[in-house]
């Protein structure tokens, strides 16, 4: 067996979970695309709100460690950034949308660069995902090069369905995976032997 069988085995255990997930996926993507406006703004409220409880936590957290912490201002700077940034994307969230599309255009450059890698591991693992997760990886920068390019138009729809667009390619590279790590490695002792 190759030098990598032992990663490929442990990804052969979840291979189920693998298949739960792309589903999952699919299945999320599909409502962002049908629904992308209202997919952007809960992504920009569910954003605005994570921010709000890093900033109260980070408060929370330098006030109780005190003035003679180490890096305390530091700390301290960056949990009212945290703070303000969540407000501020709370209290006006189709401007929030349009920051968040630009950052999801470099979100999805170094997304794609990472799937490239991780589909020239899985050729070696499993042969027969490798491409799709390939594919992903292409479709992930061509969305951050629309997004970049400006060739979308509007922020406020574009951020919900770049997400969905995302979420069903990668649901369906992650169910190929998960298929073809339970072929090649099955749970069953006696279908490998054979």
């Amino acid at each position: 067996m190759p030098e990598t069988a032992p990663f490929a085995r442990t990804i052969a255990k979840f291979g189920k979970w693998l298949i739960v997930y792309g589903a999952g996926l699919i299945l999320v993507g599909a409502l962002a695309i049908l629904l992308p406006g209202v997919a952007t703004l809960a992504a920009t409220i569910l954003l605005g709100w994570l921010f709000v409880a890093a900033g109260v936590i980070g408060l929370i957290a330098v006030f109780t460690a005190g003035v003679a912490a180490p890096g305390y201002v530091w700390e301290l700077l960056a949990a009212l950034v945290a703070l303000i940034a969540g407000a501020l994307l709370l209290a006006n969230p189709i401007a929030g949308a349009v920051t968040l599309t630009i950052i999801l255009a470099a979100y999805l450059f170094a997304l794609g660069i990472t799937k490239v890698m991780t589909a020239l591991r899985y050729r070696q693992i499993v042969p027969n995902a490798w491409g799709l997760m390939l594919f992903t990886a292409l479709v992930d920068i061509a969305l951050g090069i629309v997004i970049v390019a400006g060739l979308a138009g509007g922020a406020v729809w574009l951020l919900g369905l770049l997400i969905g667009i995302e979420f069903v390619f990668t649901g369906l590279a992650l169910i190929v995976a998960g298929m073809n790590c339970r072929e090649a490695f099955p749970s069953d002792p006696a279908a490998r032997a054979g």
